[in-house]
């Protein structure tokens, strides 16, 4: 806080949010004495009537595929139907003719999960409340809907074992399946036989509903196309009712056992029921007790052996965990920076590209690169386990990048999935295949995107992925902020259209060979020339922004990266 003005009134919010009193006294003598106090602005940074009119605020969920796309639960219905109809071409799903028939909209996951929204009693104790009433009126889950409750803390099962609540979660199928990140990062497990065979011969577009942070394309599994992320009692509301193609506020959730409609409304819990229940069932012991004995009271993981010594010993045979190849070759200091030459494009891409398109954290499919290199080295299917478990073996994750099952290279049109033209040779391969061709001959490689690339997850893999894969640059409208500074800290430069030029502007294709004219005289945001050649020869030049914003990451990338850069520094204390 010393390296910027601070006035009483930043102060007092600190006050107000908690801060030790103690420290907030030191920043403010130690700004008075460096000249960085000012007087309070003239207008209230903060003020005691703030109001809120709760009548604004409705039940809500996101999606279908991004945490920001926030759809209010009496429009769930309707923006389903329309998502169906402009990104899936399909019509509206109608009435279902079969009772065990699958449709479009059906529910196959719910899931409560996350560490977050886990963490919060009121959610997890109207979760329960609501599953005792649905329970109590003789509601129940439909047979194709996959349901498991797996939350942050064992505390949650303690406080709603005492609140008698955890039976009726039970009887609705959310049966607790573990502590920690499951379908919220892709850990869902395989959809049974039957369902997963009913969606793929009718090409449906089912629903996954998840108390998750994050509901990106390709994320919760393979063959959801439409993921919503939803408070835990309204997880269990959408599993009782089946699908998300259904008005909630105003349609029935079922029938009960004497035949009569049951609506949320009735089964939702009140606040005063809510925070009762919480009062009987949650005391600070709860939390003493499970978190007294971190350290030793898993004897499975303590029997684990483990070797000693300062330096790690590398398993060749793992499909685990490989020594990474960051460091291969590296000299003592970084040579100077070069222009990029007669590079390819690998892939080229649209708006909103996220880090799970670039690097998948959850199912590896038997067929692809990753799928093929663990059978290869003695790993069956069944125990492929994740992107996510094998993130320590960048032979995984590199012939991952690029591997999201929703992934639509535009080199590779009507395509999804990890494939790319190979300019070469012309032929449509994985994404991982192509790379090795061009590293071979020598070829750098570039990515073409849109607005917002690299959004989502802050996953370092999606700029190691791409470093690894042979990228040297992404040329893309806007980038995510921390998208941006992981390409910048992996050595890959990024680089910005200017205002109201595109890649389709420009008329770009992506089969170009491009020359991008930097040199030792880099410096943050500097504009850059471009040089792209189409195959009948013509020429073309634009100019885009560098976007490496500082001095400091400079000099990251030309160290080519901050791990490069930080073991020459360290070398040179020694």
């Amino acid at each position: 806080m010393g390296f910027f003005p601070v006035d009483e009134q930043t102060l007092a919010y600190l006050r107000l949010t908690g801060r030790d009193a103690a420290q907030i006294d030191l920043v403010e003598r130690y700004c008075k004495e460096q000249g960085l106090w000012r007087q309070a602005a003239s207008q209230p940074i903060f003020s005691e009537n703030l109001s809120l009119n709760l009548s604004s605020v409705v039940p809500s969920l996101a999606g279908p595929r991004r945490p920001q796309d926030r759809v209010e639960l009496a429009n769930v219905k309707t923006s389903f139907q329309k998502t169906l109809a402009d990104d899936f071409k399909k019509p509206p799903s109608g009435p279902r003719g079969q009772a065990t028939a699958l449709a479009n909209g059906d529910v196959v996951i719910a899931a409560i999960t996350s560490c977050t929204n886990t963490s919060n009693p009121s959610v997890m104790v109207a979760a329960g409340l609501l599953a005792k009433k649905a329970v109590e009126r003789g509601l129940s889950v439909p047979h194709h809907v996959k349901t498991s409750l797996a939350p942050g803390s064992r505390v949650v099962t303690d406080y709603l074992d005492k609140a008698g609540l955890s039976q009726y979660l039970d009887k609705l199928g959310f049966n607790t399946v573990g502590y920690g990140c499951t379908t919220c990062i892709g850990n869902s497990g395989p959809l049974p036989d039957e369902v997963a065979s009913a969606v793929k011969s009718g090409d449906l577009v089912v629903a996954s509903v998840l108390s998750g942070n994050r509901n990106f394309d390709g994320r919760i599994n393979p063959l959801v196309k439409a993921n919503y992320l939803a408070s835990p009692p309204l997880v269990v509301a959408y599993a009782i009712a089946g699908t998300i193609d259904a008005n909630l506020v105003d349609e029935p959730l079922g029938q009960d056992d004497r035949g009569q409609k049951v609506y949320l409304k009735d089964i939702w819990p009140t606040q005063k029921e809510v925070q009762s229940t919480i009062a009987s069932c949650l005391n600070p012991e709860m939390f003493k007790s499970q978190y007294a004995n971190v350290a030793n009271g898993n004897d499975q993981w303590n029997k684990i052996p483990v070797k000693g010594g300062e330096l790690f010993n590398w398993d060749a045979a793992s499909t685990y965990i490989q020594e990474p190849p960051f460091f291969v070759n590296l000299s003592a200091q970084p040579a100077a920076v070069r222009p990029i030459a007669a590079a390819r494009v690998l892939v080229m891409v649209g708006d909103s590209v996220t880090t799970d398109h670039i690097s998948p954290a959850g199912d590896i499919a038997p067929n692809s690169p990753a799928g093929k290199y663990l059978v290869e080295h003695g790993v069956q299917a069944a125990d492929f386990n994740s992107y996510g478990s094998r993130r320590g073996n960048n032979q995984v994750m590199t012939r991952g990048t690029f591997g999201n099952v929703r992934l639509r290279n535009l080199l590779a049109p009507g395509t999804e999935g990890g494939l790319t033209t190979d300019l070469l040779s012309g032929q449509v391969v994985p994404i991982y295949e192509a790379s090795l061709k061009y590293e071979a001959a020598g070829i750098p490689l570039i990515i073409l995107a849109g607005k917002d690339y690299g959004m989502g997850s802050s996953r370092d893999w999606a700029a190691k992925g791409a470093y690894l894969l042979g990228v040297k640059a992404v040329i893309a409208e806007s980038f995510e902020r921390i998208h941006r500074s992981n390409l910048v800290g992996m050595g890959v430069l990024p680089l910005q259209f200017k205002s109201g030029q595109t890649r389709s502007s420009l008329g770009l294709t992506g089969g170009e060979t491009f020359d991008i004219e930097i040199g030792d005289n880099l410096s943050p945001k500097q504009q850059v020339k471009v040089r792209a050649k189409s195959k009948d020869g013509k020429t073309q030049e634009f100019h885009v922004f560098c976007r490496i914003d500082t001095p400091v990451e400079i000099a990251y990338y030309r160290n080519g990266g901050i791990l490069h850069m930080m073991l020459r520094n360290m070398l040179k204390t020694r």
